[in-house]
């Protein structure tokens, strides 16, 4: 009984009452999604068998204390970047597939996964562990001990980026890139070697716009970029030039969350053929079925999740579970981000999936074992909390 006791105060019920807030969202997008007959599949009861799955992953994560997951950061890393090294060994149409262009995927018997979902974790507690560790090595921060702390970053982070950019999938890529980002930031460096490196990437992203809107010839030939690749960028910045191919997704998104107006048209009462609109397009369905106020909605509950997620970091004493929360937080946040700005034309088409909404099995069980973690380190964390207090009685 007082274990009951305990266990009620100690889980995060609050993170709990919010991913089923997802899970009923998710339902409703997805089963008013699948109406444009574009599979002929009731995703409906799958995505529920991936949120089930994802909830056994949870509580397998919480069971475990933060002190092992930092003991056992660096296998579950080596066996990310080994199944990222499988997939690329692994020849195409066994049991590695090509979805959408990309080799990215593991023919399961349960479905597709994909590796890189996982290894976004893997990467996060690498990183937090590498951070901690470095601290406790240099008490005294220098310009130069932050340069090690980058080097070694980087290292962490160019192993599977590099597989993952073979693969390609740029979107991936980038969420990596926001993660390290993130960790950068949190982990201390200083902002005198943060703002040059941060003002570099800006410049060369910037330049490398420019060059592809009116040098196009010249990085094709230095660098040996594809039209293909200058058409996505083109496509992006005048989609209606390119409405017969590259454009066609984000005029259809545009015009399905534009017709949306204020209220929407009602659940299930799409009038707009969206394609992929049950995965990486699933906020068109919301935006044209729910209007600007259910787009809204759902908008603000990304931002409490956020929000608590932030809070509980804030609550955490532990460098190392600081940082992993920290890039659970940057991942998250840049799925959102990306996701909804490359349906209103705020940024770039990329593929990512919409977290805990979008329908996608290596998705929710990728942010399944990113929240296990943060589930585990409040739950252990309360732990010590009462284990004092139970002591002074």
């Amino acid at each position: 009984m007082d274990n009951n006791r305990h266990f009620t105060k100690r889980f995060d019920w609050t993170l709990f009452f919010i991913l089923m807030m997802f899970l009923a969202v998710s339902l409703l997008a997805i089963g008013s999604a699948q109406t444009s007959g574009q599979y002929g599949i009731n995703f409906v009861p799958l995505q529920i068998r991936w949120y089930v799955i994802g909830a056994i992953i949870v509580a397998f994560v919480m069971y475990f204390e933060p002190d092992q997951y930092k003991k056992m950061a660096w296998v579950l890393y080596g066996f990310g970047v080994f199944l990222l090294i499988a997939l690329f060994v692994i020849p195409e149409g066994t049991f590695a597939v090509r979805v959408n262009g990309a080799k990215s995927w593991f023919s399961t018997p349960v479905g597709n996964i994909q590796p890189s979902e996982f290894m976004k974790t893997f990467y996060i507690l690498a990183s937090a562990y590498l951070i901690s560790k470095h601290h406790e090595q240099y008490q005294v921060k220098t310009i130069k001990s932050d340069f090690i702390l980058l080097g070694k970053i980087a290292v962490t982070l160019l192993v599977p980026l590099g597989f993952i950019m073979t693969q390609p999938d740029l979107g991936s890529s980038l969420v990596f890139l926001a993660i390290t980002a993130a960790l950068v930031i949190v982990g201390g460096v200083s902002w005198k070697i943060i703002l040059p490196i941060f003002g570099g990437a800006v410049a060369v992203g910037g330049s490398l716009l420019w060059m592809a809107l009116y040098m196009q010839d010249f990085l094709e030939e230095a660098f040996g970029f594809k039209a293909y690749q200058f058409a996505r960028i083109y496509s992006w910045l005048d989609p209606y030039s390119y409405s017969a191919n590259e454009g066609y997704h984000l005029i259809t998104s545009l015009n399905a969350i534009g017709s949306g107006e204020i209220f929407g048209k009602g659940l299930f009462g799409r009038e707009v053929y969206v394609a992929e609109g049950h995965t990486d397009f699933i906020f068109t369905v919301i935006g044209e079925e729910w209007g600007f106020v259910g787009a809204s909605v759902v908008i603000c509950l990304y931002f409490l999740l956020i929000y608590h997620l932030t809070r509980t970091t804030l609550l955490l004493k532990d460098p190392f579970s600081t940082y992993v929360c920290a890039g659970i937080i940057a991942m998250i946040t840049f799925h959102v981000f990306e996701n909804i700005g490359m349906t209103i034309q705020l940024l770039p088409i990329t593929g990512i999936p919409l977290p805990f909404i979008s329908y996608g099995g290596s998705s929710l069980m990728g942010n399944a074992l990113a929240i296990g973690l943060v589930f585990s380190m409040r739950f252990h964390y309360r732990t010590y909390m009462f284990s004092a207090h139970d002591d002074e009685d």
